[in-house]
């Protein structure tokens, strides 16, 4: 079925835009965004793809490599980031990450409903590749084939005492009684400096979308993502193929733009690796040396080689024609 004909994006004229309408929240109203571009030679199948936090869709060249494989390309700008980030609104800001089920599911909809598609992946960067199979397991969509999740948040990183028992139950207080209140931190912009054209990187993006010196944290959010956490850790048993990416290696000393562009300074690679197995029962991880947080904004060599892991995966678990029948029994 034909993509319905929507809006030119602010990436170009090949990708297209619409706007989704959710209930308001005590903020006011709420919407989210979804971003399409079709492939030139479709053959049936469809991803979508979810951000991370303090970050928006402007990965055109990851969205182009599953276009050229023939899959229609969907991407979600979550309530309060990105295209969806509204005046009255404290961005990024959620209670429960279940709030965000809601837009995915209307992107679903309109993935394997109104255009069709029965066979999607889902893929994740981030708090999106915790998201996403948050809600695949809640809601175990018979279109879901595959999962990829690009430095997935699967656990709270830095010292030992912030994932202890102590810290938890202050996170869940705070978080119910005093839920805006922002968590003091030292934020350093060498990441948004080794990614942004104008800087060390090749990327160019909305600097008021993505800020180089990220965003606030509030104790309300936080308590969301770690019972995000707990629900992972205890296990989601999806049986989708799921592929996990990380870089090789972290690096949470002094940061330069080179330790920015060969490591992930953001989240323990380690702890990614620790938690893959929870999503399911066909979890493949591969650390791709040199890669940054989010893989796909690598430089060109290290991407190259995500792509190939990426590509050799998909053909591997997701795409792999079943051998024919011989007939004779065996």
């Amino acid at each position: 079925m034909p993509l319905v004909p929507l809006q030119a994006d602010i990436l170009g004229p090949d990708f297209r835009v619409e706007t989704i309408s959710l209930p308001p929240d005590p903020e006011g109203p709420v919407v989210a965004t979804l971003v399409t571009l079709a492939p030139e030679h479709p053959n049936g199948r469809a991803v979508l793809h979810v951000h991370g936090f303090a970050d928006y869709f402007f990965h055109t060249e990851y969205a182009r490599w599953w276009a050229d494989r023939g899959y229609a390309f969907y991407a979600l700008d979550l309530r309060k980031y990105g295209r969806s980030l509204r005046d009255h609104q404290t961005p990024h800001y959620v209670a429960d990450l279940g709030e965000y089920f809601a837009e995915i599911d209307l992107a679903w909809w309109r993935i394997t409903q109104r255009d069709g598609h029965r066979d999607v992946i889902a893929s994740g960067h981030s708090t999106g590749g915790l998201t996403v199979p948050l809600w695949a397991k809640e809601r175990r969509p018979a279109e879901l084939t595959a999962m990829v999740l690009n430095s997935p948040w699967f656990d709270m990183q830095g010292a030992a005492w912030l994932r202890s028992p102590a810290t938890r139950l202050a996170i869940e207080r705070l978080g119910t009684s005093r839920p805006m209140q922002e968590i003091p931190r030292r934020i350093s912009n060498v990441y948004g400096r080794s990614l942004h054209h104008e800087h060390a990187g090749e990327w160019d993006y909305d600097l008021a979308w993505k800020p180089l010196d990220s965003r606030p944290i509030y104790v309300g959010w936080l308590r969301a993502v770690r019972r995000g956490h707990a629900l992972l850790h205890a296990g989601l048993d999806i049986d989708s193929p799921t592929l996990v990416l990380s870089s090789a290696r972290s690096w949470f000393g002094e940061q330069t733009e080179e330790t920015a562009a060969t490591h992930d300074i953001v989240l323990d690679v380690e702890q990614i690796r620790r938690w893959a197995s929870s999503v399911g029962t066909h979890v493949t991880s591969i650390a791709v040396e040199g890669a940054i947080h989010d893989v796909v904004l690598s430089r060109p060599a290290v991407r190259a080689q995500a792509y190939d892991v990426l590509g050799t995966w998909l053909e591997a678990w997701v795409e792999k024609v079943p051998e024919p029948a011989t007939g004779d029994g065996s």
